[in-house]
């Protein structure tokens, strides 16, 4: 079976080559069986020979590859009827006799474009301009290479000063036009939802129109990392958008994706009429250098805005920090009878953990308060804030627990968006009778441990305040007996995990209460804290621990 290529050359008009021998060498060297004047070519690029009746093509080494019908070659492969075999801009069709058509396959299923677009890995181009001319360039190609140099280390100059993002953009577009000569060009980026947008463009032209660029090419050069050269898209009956391109006169565009090591961030496009200019291989060379240059810069720019938000973010959870903190007591009251005591203790975040202890009835009552509002940071140091001045009016009025949880209920359900609420732990402590009377909105259960170690845990009632419109509390009571302890504590202590992400639990917090109870308040507080570090060790805590304390003094 003989082998017959129909040769479109990148440089001269197409010509047809049949194969004589068993063998054929193709590359740029004199010395080759096929020379094509193509300087991407390596000097001994691919070689075709003959196994039994098939004919196989294989890449030989070549520094830009070697594609059959579009997909890169790794080892020698069959050659069939009308396949396609691309050596840089230079494309073989096969036919298998003589007086067989060497029409061009226009289908190219694989890349979904047709043969007039050339198509280029842009990791393969940018790495061309990067090597140095060889010995074989003439001095025409050597001073476009040295030019080409030039112009990327000018932009790459530009580039090393503090920039914005769109001024960026245009001097990339400028810096197209000024080298590529193009009547329109734009710059598309990838948005969150992984759609292209057109984010700054140019014209020569008197009257504005919208830049079009095809979907298809969109695919191949933002999904594939593939530089793409259009060489006449009015002889591309295939070419995507063809109807709407043409309308505006388009004939030749040129293409290349923005990437970095890190990914493809969106694309560079260029169009021009044909009795503007025709784009060529070099063009495309470049583009794909200016836009590498391009990516790594917005790549850097968006990382540097990802530095501002975070410091902001850091800015707003100190603020937060010092709301919730300026809302704690800074002393405790001083109670005839009892010690009591309130402490914070803050994870790496902020969460909305509040506690206070309000003195009534001139002196003789006393309001236990603890309260964990929804959510973390600015918002829930807010909500705080506002959760302490609805109940402030409330408990200066002498209401019991139940009727200060309805009224700061209702008032913050409609205040705040419905994700918004608090749980609260409330009692009304009486200092000559020790008695307790207190309501449980939600929160985590109270314990009350009694001088013997017997606990009892003082459970929700109610929902948590402001999560629905009309909820109703109840009011519980009990009494403090000599050397009782009242433990109210937020979940940032029973939800506080192991390594292996068990937490703590309320079992465990019970029983160490009951260990370090007659310690005193001080030394019972340390103490939990150390049973929770032992726990937790290497873990971080996630969330605020507080606690609420208050002894009953024995008689």
């Amino acid at each position: 079976m003989t082998l017959t290529l129909h040769v479109e050359p990148a440089q001269g008009e197409p010509f047809t080559h049949r194969v004589e021998s068993d063998e054929m060498v193709i590359g740029r060297a004199t010395s080759c069986d096929l020379v094509l004047a193509d300087r991407y070519l390596s000097r001994q690029h691919a070689r075709i020979t003959r196994r039994g009746k098939a004919w196989l093509v294989e890449d030989l080494g070549s520094r830009n590859g070697t594609l059959l019908n579009g997909q890169k070659i790794e080892e020698a492969t069959e050659l069939s009827p009308r396949d396609i075999v691309q050596l840089s801009a230079s494309l073989l069709t096969v036919s298998t006799a003589a007086g067989e058509s060497a029409q061009l396959n226009t289908d190219l299923s694989t890349t979904g474009l047709p043969s007039a677009t050339i198509l280029r890995p842009a990791s393969d181009l940018i790495a061309s301009t990067e090597r140095d001319a060889d010995d074989s360039a003439t001095p025409d190609q050597l001073r476009r290479y040295a030019s080409r140099l030039r112009l990327l280390n000018d932009v790459h100059d530009a580039l090393s000063r503090p920039i914005e993002l769109q001024e960026l953009l245009d001097l990339i577009l400028d810096s197209a036009f000024k080298q590529l000569n193009p009547e329109e060009g734009a710059v598309f980026l990838k948005t969150p939802e992984g759609s292209l947008a057109r984010v700054a463009t140019k014209s020569t032209l008197d009257s504005e129109s919208p830049y079009l660029v095809s979907t298809t090419l969109e695919h191949e050069v933002v999904d594939k990392e593939l530089a793409a050269l259009v060489l006449d898209a009015d002889t591309d009956e295939r070419f995507g958008a063809a109807e709407s391109i043409l309308s505006t006169g388009v004939r030749s565009l040129v293409a290349a994706p923005l990437i970095d090591p890190e990914g493809c961030l969106g694309m560079i496009a260029l169009n021009s009429r044909l009795h503007r200019r025709q784009f060529v291989e070099d063009d495309l060379e470049l583009l794909a250098s200016l836009a590498s240059l391009a990516a790594l810069r917005i790549r850097n720019l968006g990382l540097a805005e990802e530095a501002i938000e975070r410091r902001r973010l850091e800015e707003e959870i100190n603020l937060a920090r010092q709301i919730q903190i300026a809302l704690l007591p800074r002393e405790m009251p001083e109670i005839a009878g009892f010690e009591v005591l309130g402490r914070n203790l803050p994870s790496r975040t902020v969460s909305g953990d509040f506690f206070e202890i309000v003195e009534r009835q001139d002196g003789q009552e006393h309001i236990l308060l603890l309260a964990d509002v929804s959510g973390k940071g600015v918002a829930a140091a807010l909500l705080t804030a506002s959760f302490e001045a609805l109940a402030a009016g409330p408990i200066e009025d002498g209401v019991p627990p139940e009727e200060i949880c309805n009224r700061v209920s209702r008032r913050l359900y409609s205040r705040t968006p419905a994700a918004k609420y608090a749980t609260a732990w409330i009692g009304a402590l009486k200092k000559e009778t020790g008695q307790l009377s207190w309501t449980n909105a939600g929160h985590m259960p109270a314990l009350l441990v009694r001088a013997d170690g017997a606990v009892e845990r003082l459970e929700a009632s109610g929902f948590p305040i402001g999560m629905l419109p009309g909820a109703e509390y109840q009011c519980h009571t009990t009494h403090l007996e000599p050397g009782d302890t009242l433990v109210v504590y937020t979940d940032g202590l029973t939800e506080a995990e192991d390594s292996e992400g068990e937490e703590y639990g309320v079992d465990s917090l019970e029983a160490a209460c009951c260990r370090h109870r007659g310690k005193g308040l001080a030394a019972m507080a340390e103490a939990l804290e150390a049973d929770l570090e032992e726990y937790t060790g290497a873990a971080a805590l996630s969330d605020d621990r507080t606690l609420l304390l208050a002894h009953r003094l024995p008689t």
